[in-house]
């Protein structure tokens, strides 16, 4: 999966601080190759997404029920999405 998220600017590091929990159990999820959530370097808004996962099926066990309220309720768009690589 690759995309970015976009949130208010000023919000930007709140956003990234509710994630933190989130990155560390995704990287010891069974199945996660990388799990990264960036600060874009020109859009102050927008935070980059990288995942890569051995397989779907280890994909969707971690994501489960979704994303946490409060990290929802910060999201303004979210542009992600999933690739099949061979």
């Amino acid at each position: 999966m690759s995309g970015h998220l976009s949130v208010a600017p000023d919000e930007r590091e709140a956003y990234l601080a509710t994630c933190v929990e989130v990155v560390r159990r995704a990287r010891a999820s069974d199945g996660c190759l990388d799990f990264a959530l960036s600060p874009d370097l020109l859009d102050p808004g927008r935070v980059n997404v990288l995942e890569r996962w051995s397989d779907a099926q280890q994909l969707r066990a971690f994501r489960g029920a979704g994303i946490g309220t409060e990290q929802a309720t910060m999201l303004l768009d979210v542009a992600v999405e999933e690739h099949e690589v061979v």
